[in-house]
């Protein structure tokens, strides 16, 4: 890996940095909703909520549906299955490192065996 974020970039995990945000997807989660009904549930001017959803709709993190008057706000898959992705890449890693030490820590105890076998004896 060469460092980079696969399918994922920067922007979104900065996005999801600032709480405000993060209470949004959460909010999201459970299903579309207007701005007005984000503003409410979470005690936000209007104003604050809409600025909050133009970075998450400019970051592809929610799509925007407009219908008669009201927008419509509802999270977009692909930036969280990109996430998953990416934690799973480090489950990997880590899952590969417990097996080696487990390996390590079998050698060990085969190693020290005959030792104790032989202490125990002259005991």
């Amino acid at each position: 890996m060469s460092g980079d974020i696969p399918d994922m970039g920067m922007t979104t995990l900065g996005a999801l940095a600032e709480p405000n945000r993060l209470n949004i997807v959460e909010l999201l989660r459970e299903g579309p909703l207007t701005v007005g009904e984000i503003a409410e549930r979470l005690g936000l001017r209007q104003p604050q909520a809409s600025k909050h959803l133009k970075v998450l709709s400019e970051n592809g993190i929610v799509e925007v549906k407009a219908e008669a008057n009201r927008r419509i706000y509802r999270l977009r898959p692909e930036p969280f299955q990109a996430l998953d992705a990416w934690v799973k890449s480090f489950q990997r890693v880590m899952e590969e490192r417990y097996d080696n030490l487990e390996d390590y820590l079998r050698e060990l105890q085969g190693q020290n065996r005959p030792e104790q076998m032989h202490e125990n004896k002259e005991e």
